[in-house]
């Protein structure tokens, strides 16, 4: 298993106890996992994004710690995706999202099956190449909106 994945799933199983609000303390959980700091907040800023249902906070002085709050309902981190995705997605950045959505447990497997391959290049074979990132996002929106209905 990858340092990032350990740190994530640490992070997910500190939230277990019920509360939407965790403080983290980046050097403590660092020492802990035997890492740097850095990747800490690589993890942070990459699976814990306001598209996938989290606010971070950053809090200075005194030690410092991080807060994440993460979204009450799973309908709100997915219509924050939906906000998220602008005029246009490429294939990679949209399967992203949906590993990102099956991993928090927004959405089940049979779901990110559909999703991932609705969504594959392959789909939009004969169209132009410069709209078919605009197809994927309206169709990556119908879909999640399709979703959480």
């Amino acid at each position: 298993m990858k340092m990032s994945d350990i740190i994530a799933d640490m992070i997910l199983d500190m939230f277990d106890d019920g509360s939407s609000t965790i403080q983290i303390q980046r050097n403590d959980l660092a020492s802990q996992l035997g890492c740097v700091p850095s990747q800490i907040n690589y993890v942070i800023t990459s699976r814990f994004t306001p598209e996938q249902g989290y606010r971070i906070e950053s809090r200075r002085g005194g030690g410092g710690c991080i807060y994440i709050t993460r979204a009450g309902e799973k309908s709100t981190a997915i219509m924050a995706l939906i906000n998220s995705i602008g005029s246009e997605i490429d294939e990679r950045s949209a399967v992203a999202h949906v590993y990102n959505l099956h991993y928090q447990g927004l959405i089940d497997d049979k779901s990110a099956r559909l999703l991932t391959a609705g969504l594959a290049q392959n789909n939009f074979k004969g169209a132009p190449i410069e709209i078919i990132d605009n197809i994927r996002a309206r169709l990556f929106k119908k879909m999640l909106t399709a979703y959480i209905d």
